[in-house]
């Protein structure tokens, strides 16, 4: 589950959740709705900005699922919310595909990470 402290940012225009961000002394940390974080820690604004500008987009495409056996999988994020993120294997986009199936709770550290 998203830490409770981690402040949600929503875009302006339409009030998506977009991520998070995490006070780091002065400075804040931008996370992604996965719980990773997308830069250093940054000015308040700057991290506000980064999250709108990668939002969602940054979730998109492909992405590699490590499981506890050490073996990788590719994998799509197929559905993401406060506690989880649901992955599928079926990669190719081809209608009735089936692949493996997996859900993390977030946040998702260094399981899953962009291909």
């Amino acid at each position: 589950m998203i830490p409770a402290d981690w402040i949600p940012h929503r875009r302006p225009g339409d009030r998506e959740l977009v991520g998070y961000l995490v006070l780091s002394g002065d400075d804040v940390l931008p996370m992604n709705l996965l719980g990773q974080s997308l830069s250093e820690p940054i000015a308040y604004d700057e991290a506000e900005s980064l999250l709108e500008e990668r939002g969602l987009a940054g979730l998109a495409g492909r992405w590699v699922l490590t499981l506890a056996d050490g073996t990788d999988h590719p994998v799509v994020i197929t559905q993401i919310d406060a506690g989880r993120v649901v992955l599928s294997g079926a990669v190719s986009g081809a209608i009735g595909e089936v692949g493996l199936q997996h859900a993390l709770t977030l946040p998702a550290g260094d399981q899953l990470r962009p291909a």
